[in-house]
């Protein structure tokens, strides 16, 4: 939508919203561009455009026919709903804030880009101690996730490339039933029209931006839960419960699946297929040896010798030469119409509510520029009402860096949210919650509320309350809502350690930096090295990235800033303990990063291990082998993921890093070659 598009229809909002209805002819002759149309018909096409793009900004422009002439058509804005949507408290208002930053808006499209304007409209002031404790969100943000929403909500077909495990790319005609986060990552599963089948495509792998097709017409299963669908993949008939020896504090999220203590040396695992046990036990080996059952112990320490083989010769770089440079999708999402037009307007209702905003809090607030706000305001500056002559426009002033707007009370309104917006924001909490801490029950109030709200909203049914899209044949009842909402909060709530140490570092980030108070002594168990270290830190602020959240403190030990892993602080010690590093690996060194670029070859199988570490090249070669570039990776990550890969990923260079993989897979793999009866 064109610059002037957007100061027609902010004329039109102006024009309707100063009066209490304007008929369709009197609007028809103030407005420029439809009164200038080249003919009736046009202006007609025109405006109703506009109507429809007004309506999905989420303002109540109603339509009413004179009682004594229905060819009399008058318009207005709903004034009975012109509060706000949402009914928030401060804190609520702060962590929904929280969850619109979690989203890139650069990268996630129109619906993110739209949330954190819309809620600026509601003209609440956020809680800047609660702003600074709330865990600074990183939901996996794509351009393709709008139009997928949208499919979804409006029960719609989308085509799309999609380059899939195997094969080149291809295009893809789906109805989505379910658009959805699981382990940071979204996903898409729907049933595609191609394969006359249900089928799981995982969002990042889409490589053209999707265009919706014709309606659905595929029956939608009545309940679809997202993480049931992605486990039955690697079911299997063979399954059985896993008995590992496991070091102290280690294998934390084996730990957890088992509910084992955390120096609890033998951990028995719930009954598992063989594929999902093997690759979980796999990515954790290095401290851990299965003892049972004896078939999958063996083949264990098949896979490990295999792994350390093929480390052991010369790595094929030949291959990496003769491979083809795959281009990375070009994928351009650019701000629409409605975009700028829900960011002007909230700007206009955010000023007004407050009288005058600072220039450059307010830029900071929309995630703009302050050179884009200016460029905004001079918009609003030549806008106005169109029904009483050019003298009652807006007035917009930024002198001094102070912004000011008045003669704009239509836009003194608060905006509602779609449902597709409603999901980012619902994805946002999700992302954030498990870092909340104290503040968990405040989150859960904020969801509540924008579940309560979905029973207004056009295709409220497509929004669960993990903030996934999915299909219904009919809205979910407010019960329903509820009960969902309460089975949500239920599950993403961590484990008592977790919580604990949460509860201790929300304390921590509370009290003043002088204090002591703000001071914590952490047990910290590294992926890097055996054992634990014991660190005295001052919390700094939490951060979230995907299914990851993060501690960044200052620590005494290293005398600087270090990032910790929450899930990895495996208790808070009294004050008092003395700090203590941990004890000298006896193994090959894992610490830190790997010094320069990293090759590493992929089998079908291996190829998210290029998406995990944010390959920065690929390229393709036979046989549906793939070839990554790794810029730095994470050595102890790197080697985790080759050995979890179970022979599907092998690193070509450097060469210490292969030694290092098989020094590593051949410990492993000697703790698994005789048979352990159990005691």
């Amino acid at each position: 939508m064109a610059a002037k598009s957007v100061e027609r229809m902010l004329n039109v909002i102006m024009t309707i919203g100063s009066r209490r209805r304007i008929d369709r002819a009197k609007l028809f002759a103030v407005i420029p561009d439809y009164a200038q149309a080249p003919s009736e018909q046009a202006a007609e096409r025109m405006f109703e455009r506009d109507k429809a793009a007004i309506l999905d900004l989420g303002l109540p422009l109603v339509t009413d026919r004179d009682l004594f002439d229905e060819n009399t058509v008058y318009y207005r804005i709903d004034a009975a709903e012109s509060g706000a949507v949402l009914d928030l408290t401060t804190e609520e208002y702060t962590v929904l804030l929280a969850a619109s930053r979690a989203w890139d808006d650069a990268a996630a499209g129109g619906a993110a880009r739209r949330v954190r304007s819309k809620l600026l409209s509601l003209g609440h002031d956020a809680d800047p101690d609660l702003l600074r404790r709330t865990p600074r969100g990183a939901v996996e943000s794509l351009p393709v996730l709008t139009p997928l929403l949208e499919a979804v909500t409006s029960a719609r077909s989308v085509r799309f490339v999609y380059r899939g495990t195997h094969g080149a790319p291809a295009e893809r005609t789906v109805e989505p039933w379910v658009v959805g986060v699981h382990d940071g990552h979204w996903y898409v599963h729907g049933w595609d029209l191609d394969r006359a089948a249900p089928r799981v495509f995982r969002a990042s792998r889409i490589e053209s931006f999707p265009a919706q097709g014709a309606p659905a017409t595929q029956p939608r299963p009545e309940h679809t839960d997202l993480s049931s669908v992605l486990e039955k993949m690697h079911d299997s008939d063979d399954q059985s419960v896993a008995v590992l020896d496991a070091a102290p504090y280690k294998a934390l999220d084996l730990r957890d699946r088992a509910g084992a203590a955390l120096d609890e040396e033998r951990v028995e695992l719930p009954s598992l297929p063989r594929p999902a046990a093997r690759r979980l036990v796999l990515g954790d080996v290095r401290w851990v040896e299965l003892v049972e059952p004896s078939a999958w112990r063996r083949e264990l320490g098949e896979v490990l010798s295999a792994i350390a083989e093929t480390h052991s010769g010369e790595p094929d770089t030949a291959a990496v030469d003769a491979a083809t440079v795959r281009p990375a999708p070009r994928i351009r999402t650019t701000p629409t119409g409605n975009d700028l037009l829900s960011r002007l307007i909230s700007e206009a209702s955010y000023v007004m509510s407050r009288g005058e905003a600072d220039l450059g809090e307010l830029a900071d607030a929309l995630g703009i520029t302050e050179k884009q706000l200016v460029t905004d305001l001079q918009v609003l500056f030549v806008c106005g009402d169109m029904g009483t002559g050019w003298e009652d426009l807006i007035e917009a002033e930024w002198e001094h860096g102070t912004v000011r707007v008045r003669n704009a009370e239509p836009l003194r309104r608060a905006l509602r949210l779609s449902a597709v917006e409603v999901t980012a924001l619902l994805a946002g909490l999700a992302a954030l919650e498990p870092s909340a801490g104290q503040a968990e029950s405040i989150v859960a109030g904020a969801r509540r509320k924008l579940l309560a709200g979905l029973g207004e909203v056009p295709d409220a049914g497509a929004i669960d309350a993990d903030g996934t899209a999915r299909g219904s044949e009919a809205p979910p009842t407010r019960a329903e809502l509820a009960d969902a909402a309460a089975s949500d909060e239920m599950a993403s709530r961590t484990a008592d350690r977790a919580e604990t140490v949460l509860a201790a570092v929300h304390h921590a980030l509370r009290a003043d930096e002088d204090s002591q108070e703000s001071r914590l002594t952490i047990r910290y168990s590294s992926a890097d090295r055996a054992g634990t270290s014991v660190r005295r830190v001052r919390p700094l602020r939490i951060e979230t990235d995907g299914a990851r959240s993060y501690l960044l403190a200052e620590c005494e030990l290293a005398g600087g800033e270090r990032r910790f892993r929450l899930d990895r602080i495996v208790e808070v010690l009294p004050d008092g303990t003395p700090p203590q590093r941990a004890e000298p690996s006896t193994g090959p060194a894992l610490e830190g990063r790997v010094d320069g670029e990293v090759w590493v070859r992929l089998d079908p199988p291996g190829r998210w291990v290029a998406e995990s570490f944010d390959a920065a090249e690929l390229r393709d070669g036979q046989d549906d082998v793939t070839f990554a570039r790794l810029d730095r990776p994470v050595r102890a990550a790197l080697v985790d993921a080759v050995l979890e890969s179970a022979g599907a990923v092998e690193v070509l260079s450097p060469r210490d890093l292969r030694d290092t993989i098989v020094t590593v897979a051949q410990a492993a793999a000697g703790r698994h070659h005789e048979p352990q009866p159990l005691v």
